[in-house]
């Protein structure tokens, strides 16, 4: 008689993982394709927030120090009209510590500037914070966000 010892799967179970396999990857990367579409969201809304909180904290600090011309924060001048931060060069982009994920597309003196995100699969300014700076000394900068192309 001779001793056999199988070893191994047989044909059927390596079939039927396989399968089991097929079919949780077909539910799961739609989820994982969704998640990047997500996370620029979530960034481009995380930096509308951040812009709101910098603007406030230059004009606290313009109001503290008696300077509504230009204030100093971490060391860098932030230009200032109507006791916000402008939206040139030196204004809020000086203002806000932003990653190498956005550029900024700086404004005329009291126009629009934007951020845009990089990577964003949609059209251009579809995935952007805009920042109006304010128009007069008692009206708050408008900062709004555009996600549609996220």
């Amino acid at each position: 008689m001779m001793n056999l010892k199988a070893r191994g799967f047989t044909l059927i179970e390596l079939v039927v993982v396989i399968t089991i396999l097929g079919i949780l990857a077909a539910f799961a990367i739609p989820k994982f394709i969704a998640l990047d579409t997500q996370a620029r969201t979530a960034t481009v809304n995380a930096l509308a927030g951040t812009v709101r909180s910098a603007a406030a904290l230059a004009r606290s600090l313009g109001q503290a120090t008696g300077n509504t011309a230009s204030v100093t924060m971490e060391g860098t001048a932030v230009a200032m009209v109507n006791n916000y931060p402008d939206s040139v060069l030196g204004g809020i982009p000086n203002a806000v510590n932003v990653s190498a994920d956005f550029t900024y597309a700086a404004g005329a003196s009291g126009a629009v500037g934007t951020w845009t995100r990089a990577g964003a699969p949609g059209a251009a300014g579809t995935c952007v914070v805009t920042y109006l700076p304010a128009t007069s000394g008692g009206v708050a900068p408008v900062v709004a966000v555009v996600t549609s192309g996220c």
